[in-house]
């Protein structure tokens, strides 16, 4: 690998290295750094305890599993199920949770919801809230088309790949 590109890659072991070390440093529980089409996440397990995530832009941030409580308030009833047709074959894509948190379909208890089944959704569309450490991380669909199935509800606990959506690539 040359200099220069060592220099671009946002993955070199050393730059890791260093922005653990400034976590720690200035006790943060959460960096997010894109450039272009290359991301690369850290999230805090701790005071002082970071923990790695890091994936392309297109592509799922992965976290190490922590334990998450949901909250005590009452759980919203599920979205309507689509019909088994409309949920599965080769056109249908997923959504998964790309962190452990507790899953948000909705900017605060008195808004609606980001999207129901039937919403149409570009890549940059917010499909829900993941909470992780009291840090609020909105979800992008990060793909084209109408939502067929929602898999969680409101308030739900979610590990890392949970399925969140299902999404119809062709509308």
């Amino acid at each position: 690998m040359t200099e220069s590109s060592k220099a671009d890659d946002v993955f070199d072991i050393d730059r890791i290295r260093k922005l653990i070390e400034l976590m720690k440093e200035h006790d943060l529980g959460e960096i997010d750094l894109r450039q272009e089409n290359q991301r690369i996440r850290l999230c805090g397990a701790g005071h002082g305890h970071p923990i790695l995530a890091s994936g392309m832009a297109s592509m799922p941030m992965m976290a190490a599993p922590a334990p998450v409580a949901a909250p005590a308030a009452a759980i919203a009833p599920a979205a309507p199920a689509a019909p088994a047709s409309d949920v599965d074959g080769p056109h249908i894509e997923i959504i998964k949770s790309p962190m452990v948190g507790t899953f948000y379909a909705r900017p605060n208890p008195n808004a609606k919801n980001f999207v129901e089944v039937g919403s149409s959704v570009q890549t940059d569309t917010v499909v829900c809230i993941i909470e992780a450490m009291k840090v609020f991380n909105e979800i992008p669909a990060e793909i084209r088309g109408k939502i067929v199935q929602v898999l969680v509800k409101n308030e739900e606990a979610v590990d890392y790949g949970k399925p969140l959506f299902k999404i119809d690539t062709r509308g």
